[in-house]
C-alpha cells in the first residue's frame, strides 16, 4: 500500500504545471555546474558532435544542438500551433471580446522590452537580439502561477494563458519575418506544396495524425530546414492543417455509446476474466467512436504536451544553459546586451503589459478580468518576463559571437529568475488567502 500510495503521488505531481518548471530549474542548475567543472569540456563535446542522415549524395549532417534546436524545438512550435489555433477556434482568442484585454497585453509585453533592449544596444554588435527579452516561457509561468494553487482566480490564469499564446504567435511572426537566412525559394516552395498537400487531406476529412506526419515532417519540416526559412516555422505551420472538428457530433456521440453499453451483460457467466467475442467488439467500438468524437488536434495536443514539457524542453535547457561564467555574473549583466535583457524582461514585460492593458481599457476596447485587480496584473506582467525557452532560443537565432551569447543566456537566467521569484510574492501578497 506504501508502494502505491507513493506511485500515486508522484504521478499527480508529475502531471502538476508547476514540475515542469521544477524540472527545467533542476536541469538547468546540471548544465550550468557541468559547464564550469572539471568535465566542462565534455559537454560542449557532446553538443558539437555531428549527426548525419540520408542516404548517397543526399546527406544532411549538422551538430547535435542544432539538431535539437531545429529539429526538437520544431516539435516544440507544432504543439504551440495546436494551441494556438484552439484558442482562435474556441478558446480565449475566438472572439474580439475575449481576446482584447490579453492581445494587447501581450503587444506591450513585446513591443517594450524590444525597445528597452534596442537603447542599450545600438550601435553595438549585440543590436539584433532585440527578439530575446520579447518572449515568455509559457510553461515556466504557468507552473510558477500554479504553486499559488485555489488562490488564483480563474480569470487570472486564463489571462495569462491567452497572453502566452499571443506572445508566442508573436514570437513566430518575429522568427518568420526577421530571423530569417538567405531564402532558397525552389525549397520553400517544395515545403508550400506539402503544406498543400496537408490542407487538401484535411479538407478531405482524413483524421488519422499519423498521415499527416509523412508530408509534415519529410515535406514541410525538411523543405523549411533547407530554404533557410527557420524549421520551427513549419511546425506552427503544419499545426494549422491538423482537423479541429470531430467527425460525429454529441447526440450521436451519446446513443452510439448508450447502444453499446447495453450490449454488455451486467455480469458474467463464468469465472474468466477475458472478454468474449461481442465484448471486443463493444470495446473496439467504443475506442473507435471515441476517436471520432476527439478532434484530432486535440488528441494530438494531448500525446504531444506531456512529451514536449518533460523530455523536448528539458533537453533543450540541457544543451542551452550551459555556459562558461568566467568574469563572474555582474559582467554579464552589465554588458549592453545583459543589459538589455534584464531590463527588458524584469521592468519592460510588466510595464508593457501594464500600460497597453490600461490604454485598452480606457479607450473601451477591453474590459478587465473578472476578480482581478492591478496589482495582480503587475504580478502576472512579472511572471511573463521569465522568458527561459524562448528567449534561450531566440538567443540561438539573433547572435553568432560566443561571447555575446554567453552574455545572453546568462543575463536570460538571471532576469527569468528575478521576473519568477517577483511575481510569485506580488501575486502571494496580493491574492485572497486560501
Amino acid at each position: 500500500m506504501a508502494i502505491k500510495r507513493f506511485i500515486d503521488s508522484l504521478t499527480r505531481f508529475t502531471h502538476n504545471a508547476a514540475f515542469s518548471g521544477v524540472l527545467l530549474i533542476v536541469v538547468s542548475i546540471i548544465a550550468l555546474l557541468w559547464a564550469n567543472s572539471a568535465v566542462g569540456d565534455l559537454y560542449f563535446g557532446i553538443w558539437e558532435n555531428k549527426i548525419t542522415i540520408g542516404f548517397g549524395d543526399n546527406m544532411l549532417s549538422k551538430p547535435l544542438l542544432l539538431w535539437i534546436n531545429d529539429g526538437l524545438m520544431a516539435m516544440f512550435f507544432f504543439v504551440i500551433g495546436l494551441e494556438i489555433k484552439r484558442e482562435l477556434n474556441a478558446g480565449e482568442l475566438s472572439s474580439w471580446r475575449k481576446a482584447a484585454m490579453p492581445v494587447f497585453a501581450a503587444i506591450g509585453g513585446m513591443v517594450v522590452p524590444a525597445l528597452i533592449y534596442f537603447i542599450f544596444n545600438q550601435g553595438f554588435p549585440s543590436k539584433d537580439g532585440w527578439g530575446i527579452p520579447m518572449a515568455t516561457d509559457i510553461a515556466f509561468s504557468l507552473g510558477v502561477l500554479a504553486l499559488l494553487g485555489k488562490r488564483v482566480p480563474l480569470s487570472l490564469k486564463i489571462f495569462l494563458t491567452a497572453l502566452a499564446i499571443v506572445d508566442d504567435l508573436g514570437a513566430v511572426m518575429v522568427i518568420a519575418f526577421f530571423y530569417t537566412s538567405d531564402i532558397i525559394f525552389s525549397n520553400l516552395m517544395l515545403g508550400a506544396a506539402f503544406l498543400g498537400v496537408m490542407i487538401v487531406m484535411n479538407l478531405a476529412g482524413v483524421r488519422n495524425t499519423l498521415a499527416y506526419a509523412i508530408p509534415g515532417i519529410l515535406g514541410i519540416w525538411l523543405a523549411f530546414l533547407l530554404s533557410g526559412v527557420h524549421a520551427t516555422i513549419a511546425g506552427v505551420l503544419a499545426a494549422f492543417t491538423i482537423p479541429a472538428t470531430a467527425r460525429i457530433d454529441r447526440s450521436d456521440f451519446r446513443n452510439q455509446l448508450l447502444s453499446m453499453v447495453d450490449r454488455i451483460p451486467a455480469e458474467k457467466n463464468k469465472k474468466s476474466q477475458y472478454l468474449d467475442t461481442e465484448e471486443q467488439e463493444v470495446v473496439l467500438g467504443l475506442k473507435q467512436t471515441c476517436t471520432y468524437y476527439e478532434p484530432p488536434l486535440q488528441s494530438l495536443e494531448r500525446a504531444l504536451h506531456p512529451f514536449v514539457l518533460f523530455l523536448i524542453m528539458p533537453i533543450f535547457a540541457l544543451s542551452n544553459t550551459g555556459v562558461i561564467i568566467e568574469n563572474g555574473l555582474a559582467s554579464a549583466v552589465g554588458s549592453p546586451a545583459g543589459l538589455g535583457i534584464v531590463l527588458g524582461l524584469v521592468l519592460g514585460k510588466p510595464i508593457g503589459i501594464l500600460l497597453f492593458s490600461w490604454l485598452a481599457k480606457r479607450l473601451g476596447i477591453a474590459a478587465m478580468p473578472e476578480q482581478t485587480t492591478w496589482t495582480q496584473l503587475a504580478g502576472v506582467g512579472l511572471l511573463a518576463g521569465i522568458g527561459f525557452t524562448m528567449s534561450l532560443f531566440f538567443t540561438s537565432l539573433a547572435l553568432d559571437d560566443p561571447a555575446l551569447v554567453t552574455q545572453a543566456k546568462i543575463s536570460i537566467l538571471v532576469a527569468s529568475f528575478i521576473s519568477g521569484l517577483a511575481g510569485y510574492f506580488v501575486l502571494r501578497r496580493t491574492l485572497p488567502s486560501g
